[in-house]
């Protein structure tokens, strides 16, 4: 450890469409939802995070709230900027004297521009950090599954978040080929809108919808442990009054329906381009789920039926790129994938 070491701060982020989580000294610092309110007027940030997410949907006209990543790239460089820097001032509560020059590794889309990746760069340097390093999603993942990234063994890692999902297969340290969708989790809450309004006249909230999709959400009609269904609250489209309708996970299985089978798609079409040697790998080690959306019920179930290899999802699979990211992170020396 150099003399000097305390006046560095090491911290990884995984900057999500849906959520922001940060790792400090191995710890998840920060895990808080991608979203900033701000001020109309005076175009103040008032909230972020947890606090903003409160705000969503219900803000009057002086309040508008912002979600700076749009599939999984950021679309509002001011709201990204300041969101970045109010989630590293809750590491250093404890700090008054000094702040800290930061080096940071963020993980980012494995389709991502060279434009968007100029992008979460410099939304970082504002931000304050001095040493900026990119690291893919799905190289994240892997290594947060604790896959060893670096062998000559072939891994297909599918990393379904809220704005994209990342399809990729790894060997020898780097991802031999990818696809990137954006179908995800966003897509999901959007279908399951569309479905309320077309079938039952209802119009819900992009809140409601995410928390139909974490309560009752399937990719399978038939599931193992379905869930019981839930009470739905939102505004009749004929009558313009609130009312409340039972939905079961088999209504949400038929709305997700087209958006799972372009993820099926992508994963067959990445299998097409993988190399043979590597298919070989692949058929022995399964595929290997990770991200939110891999926690919709039944979807390892669908996939496995529809490409006919074993499917693991991840322990935490929500954690699993911010756990890699940290990893790298902490062997920034070793892995020569992080792009500078």
């Amino acid at each position: 450890m150099g003399l000097f070491d305390f006046l560095t701060q090491e911290i990884a982020i995984d900057l999500g469409t849906a959520n922001t989580l940060i790792i400090h000294n191995d710890k998840v610092i920060v895990d808080e939802p991608s979203i900033v309110a701000v001020d109309r007027n005076s175009g103040k940030v008032i909230a972020v995070g947890k606090s903003a997410q409160k705000m969503h949907g219900k803000t009057h006209e002086n309040i508008k709230t912002i979600r700076p990543l749009k599939d999984g790239v950021i679309a509002d460089f001011y709201a990204a900027e300041h969101m970045i820097r109010a989630f590293i001032k809750k590491l250093n509560t404890d700090r008054k004297i000094f702040s800290p020059t930061l080096k940071m590794v963020i993980c980012i889309p494995s389709g991502i521009t060279e434009v968007e990746k100029r992008a979460v760069r410099d939304s970082a340097e504002h931000a304050g950090a001095k040493e900026v390093y990119l690291i893919h999603e799905p190289m994240a993942a892997a290594i947060g599954i604790g896959i060893d990234v670096e062998e000559p063994m072939g891994n297909m890692i599918i990393d379904i978040g809220g704005g994209t999902s990342e399809i990729a297969v790894i060997a020898l340290g780097g991802i031999v080929c990818d696809k990137s969708i954006r179908v995800a989790g966003d897509e999901f809450t959007s279908d399951i809108e569309d479905y309320m309004r077309r079938q039952h006249n209802i119009l819900v909230g992009e809140r409601t919808a995410e928390l139909i999709k974490i309560n009752v959400g399937a990719a399978l009609v038939e599931i193992d442990n379905p869930p019981d269904q839930m009470a739905v609250h939102g505004r009749d489209l004929m009558t313009g009054i609130p009312k409340e309708i039972k939905i079961t996970h088999q209504e949400i299985a038929e709305a997700l329906d087209k958006s799972i089978a372009k993820i099926e798609e992508a994963i067959l079409s990445a299998l097409e381009m993988t190399p043979p040697e590597l298919s070989a790998d692949i058929y022995k080690t399964g595929i290997y789920l990770a991200g939110g959306g891999s926690m919709l019920r039944g979807l390892p179930k669908r996939i496995s039926a529809k490409t006919k290899l074993p499917v693991h999802v991840a322990e935490d699979p929500l954690r699993a790129v911010a756990r890699g990211t940290g990893i790298a992170l902490k062997n920034i020396n070793r892995y020569t994938f992080l792009i500078r």
